[in-house]
């Protein structure tokens, strides 16, 4: 349990949580300049001005009222900030093992983890970002914490250097089980990584719950204007180099078809991306079309999410995500319990 009673001036507004999130992942989301980060800077120590209680596992970390305040090295909690803050003099292995609180055994699984190895002797300015950012996610688990900050890791990233480092965060979330604060504007994150969304507007908390249950407040369907991705875990089952396809089953068991992947190995672990609005929705069974991926479905429910129209759908123990126009909702008169049929271009799935 993370207990956060929480004020703090800012310049606009006075930033007021008061919530209690359980264990696992929330997602931290909200407009620009809607104290998203000055909330992570609180919980970690860095805001001296902050007033209320801040508590992980039964644990108090700030009080002002009994004047308890646990210095930032002392609170055993992990902060990646968005330029992932290493230091420039010291090398990867430098970064990681500065602050380390567990043996060298658990510094190693951080690096294995990360998949860093390549790293270790290099400094930081010859290091991609998404290197640099597997570096600084790696020393934030080698201390050991409690807890974990992330302030929108993948935001300073190109969406090639996002897709890499995304599967890792997923690893972390499984592996480590250790709980995460995590910041963002991406809703396709949000739904990937989080059980519970924090959506903050202006200093004050707008909505509390799962992402997929907010999708159509006001603040979650503007920022799902930019787009929704639906991120499942996959493994490799086969290749097919004649037919240029890669044969993937999803966790749900759901099978999926994939531009050729030759480089990645039988029984490899993956994660699938699939834009909402690629997918196309049909009312009757779709013959002779190019898409590959074909499912039967039943909608959920239909989320109106900015401009368009948001369907969850259910197919095969998955659940999908799909974007369609109000227009398009209309003409094919979809309602909740609906049967459809659900159209996936190989091409339009991307492997991470």
């Amino acid at each position: 349990m993370i207990e956060l009673r929480i004020a703090l001036p800012l310049a606009a507004f006075e930033l007021h949580v008061d919530e209690e999130l359980q264990h696992g992942v929330t997602a931290v989301m909200g407009a620009s300049g809607s104290g998203k980060t000055s909330l992570l800077e609180v919980v970690a120590g860095l805001r001296r001005s902050a007033r209320g209680r801040v508590a992980v596992a039964g644990e108090v970390l700030f009080d002002s009222e009994s004047r308890r305040h646990l210095p930032p090295e002392r609170r055993r909690i992990g902060y990646v900030p968005q330029d992932a803050g290493l230091f420039p003099h010291l090398t990867g292995l430098g970064n990681v093992r500065f602050g380390a609180r567990g043996d060298r055994k658990r510094v190693d699984q951080a690096i294995d983890t990360l998949e860093i190895r390549a790293c270790l002797e290099r400094r930081p300015s010859s290091l991609s970002g998404g290197e640099r950012q597997r570096v600084a996610l790696a020393r934030a688990l080698a201390t050991e914490p409690r807890l974990l900050l992330l302030d929108e890791p993948l935001a300073s990233l190109d969406v090639g250097l996002r897709e890499r480092v995304l599967p890792y965060l997923l690893r972390i979330r499984d592996d480590w089980r250790v709980p995460i604060l995590y910041v963002t504007h991406n809703v396709g994150e949000a739904l990937a990584l989080a059980g519970e969304v924090l959506l903050l507007s202006e200093g004050r908390v707008e909505a509390k719950g799962p992402p997929l249950a907010l999708l159509s407040s006001p603040g979650l369907a503007r920022e799902a204007e930019a787009g929704i991705e639906n991120l499942w875990p996959a493994t490799i089952v086969s290749h097919h180099a004649s037919g240029g396809i890669t044969v993937m089953e999803t966790s749900a068991g759901l099978p999926v078809a994939v531009p050729l992947v030759a480089d990645r190995a039988v029984g490899s672990r993956v994660t699938l991306a699939v834009r909402a609005e690629d997918v196309l929705v049909s009312l009757e069974p779709l013959r002779g079309a190019s898409a590959r991926n074909l499912y039967e479905a039943r909608v959920e429910s239909l989320l109106r999410t900015g401009p368009d129209v948001t369907l969850r759908c259910a197919l095969s123990g998955a659940s999908l995500l799909v974007r369609v126009t109000p227009q398009a909702a209309e003409v094919l008169r979809l309602t909740a319990g609906a049967s459809v049929f659900l159209a996936i271009k190989s091409h339009s799935v991307r492997v991470l």
